[in-house]
């Protein structure tokens, strides 16, 4: 967990660059959908909806790479970018079988993410002095 500690900074600073590739799917939303999920969309609400998740998760990665460059706000960081990958996982991983085939690289990154985000927040919480 040492490893992890010592090395978070860059461990969130690469997630957050990964993670804020994800905007590109505001901009191009059927695209993008395709490349994450490997299916497309019709209609306005659906637009709006996709642009809007993807929009969310760069904005997670922007999270991230905050918290890579402010060590007070790391805790922070990672309890957002990660519950929110978390959320994202366990969907794809209840409602979302049928889309595994194109989605597992997402979803083995964030799974990484999330565990890591774990020890880190463990071995911090063992630092710091009790109250």
């Amino acid at each position: 967990m040492n490893l992890i500690v010592k090395n978070i900074k860059w461990i969130m600073l690469v997630s957050g660059v990964v993670t804020v590739t994800m905007f590109y799917g505001l901009f191009a939303p059927q695209a993008g959908l395709e490349v994450v999920f490997g299916t497309s969309f019709t209609g306005a609400l659906e637009t709006i909806i996709i642009r809007s998740w993807f929009a969310l998760i760069g904005l997670t990665g922007v999270v991230l790479i905050y918290g890579a460059f402010s060590p007070k706000h790391r805790v922070f960081s990672l309890v957002v970018a990660g519950s929110s990958k978390l959320v994202f996982v366990s969907l794809l991983l209840i409602y979302g079988q049928a889309f595994m085939g194109k989605a597992a690289l997402a979803v083995g990154i964030d799974s990484s993410i999330i565990v890591l985000s774990v020890f880190f927040l463990v071995a911090v919480s063992f630092q710091r002095p009790k109250a």
